[in-house]
């Protein structure tokens, strides 16, 4: 049986590995920022994702290496040659993935601190010499947090504090230069196979409308590059009423955007986490995944939220028959919100703004 963390005080040096993605490496960020608030003078040296690096390698107080998944093999040669001849303290091994095992067996740490074993997929416990306790139903963030917890770090204020460049506010200024509101949409998820946690197009055009005409907002659609979301872009700024910025920002870019809203909207994605990290309200829309676990840490009033709905229709179970996180991999799940659910949000945030 493996013990528990016995070292509960000031560690000499961290590393933290946690590659991806946009939105778990958002709560990750917060947890070296609870451990920075503790101990200001331990170096960190964080080993992240090539794309989720965008967002956070120019963060002064943290070294970064960068895994960069696209080389193959040679990605793991080039963290172990920036690793060679490196001791630290402890190893925060917060990425339970096989990819993310293999980087932690190369870590000379002398704690290398994983999830407990009922969390620690793809065998992360062979890997790993201690674990975080066991815990039902966090939150990923709360999830994240307990590698501080467990290394010692007291309670601080969520933090992130990420830098923004002039240019990357410039670019914003422009889209927040009138006194009408500037609300985000971001209405698609990442393109994977089953994910399922994209909203309709035409609901999101009737969402545009209800803010245009009863809230005099400005509306700023953002995304990626993909064809799908480069398709809702095209076609939810037909009319003239939304500014079709998908597949035009790069992550900074889009960051200094949403920290300039007044609201964002968007289902299970990276930008409800980038919102929380900058402070901006997040109305979420959540039917094929648990919000509970996944949603927007700090606007959880604003949810929308029918996961149960779709887990008693498509899965036959309430919520808490599920395993915790299970996704509900339906085609219609997310069809299950409606506009009203979506006005009813927004109403509720501007009346009480």
């Amino acid at each position: 049986m493996m013990p528990d963390l016995a070292v509960q005080s000031k560690p000499e040096s961290l590393c933290v590995v946690r590659l991806s993605a946009i939105g778990d490496t958002c709560h990750a960020l917060a947890v070296i920022r609870r451990l920075q608030d503790n101990w200001p003078d331990v170096p960190v040296t964080w080993i992240i994702g090539k794309t989720e690096s965008a967002l956070m390698s120019d963060i002064e107080d943290i070294e970064f290496i960068i895994f960069d998944k696209s080389k193959g093999y040679g990605a793991y040669k080039d963290v172990r040659r920036q690793l060679k001849d490196r001791h630290f303290d402890r190893a925060l091994c917060m990425h339970a993935s096989l990819r993310a095992n293999l980087l932690c067996r190369d870590i000379a740490a002398d704690t290398r601190l994983g999830f407990d074993k009922a969390r620690a997929r793809d065998f992360q416990w062979l890997f790993t010499n201690q674990r975080v306790p066991a815990a039902e139903h966090e939150h990923a963030l709360e999830a994240m947090m307990s590698f501080a917890t467990a290394t010692g770090a007291e309670p601080r204020d969520l933090r992130w504090d990420i830098p923004l460049s002039a240019s990357d506010e410039q670019f914003a200024a422009q889209f927040a230069a009138s006194r009408n509101p500037l609300v985000v949409i971001s209405p698609c998820s990442s393109q994977r196979s089953r994910n399922y946690r994209n909203w309709g197009v035409e609901r999101y055009s009737a969402t545009i409308q209800h803010l245009r005409e009863k809230h005099d907002c400005n509306v700023v659609l953002t995304g990626g590059p993909s064809d799908l979301e480069q398709q809702y872009g095209e076609t939810l700024s037909a009319t003239g009423q939304a500014v079709n910025l998908v597949g035009k920002t790069r992550l900074k870019e889009l960051l200094a955007l949403i920290a300039r809203a007044q609201l964002v909207i968007c289902p299970d994605s990276g930008p409800a986490h980038m919102a929380t990290a900058v402070g901006t309200p997040v109305i979420g829309l959540y039917a094929t995944s648990n919000p509970d676990r996944t949603g927007p840490y700090l606007s959880r009033d604003l949810t929308v939220n029918r996961y149960p709905d779709a887990a008693r229709q498509y899965l036959g179970k309430d919520v808490d028959e599920l395993r915790w996180g299970q996704r509900v991999r339906h085609a219609d799940a997310m069809d299950m919100i409606t506009i009203d659910d979506v006005s009813g949000k927004i109403d509720a945030f501007f009346a009480n703004s």
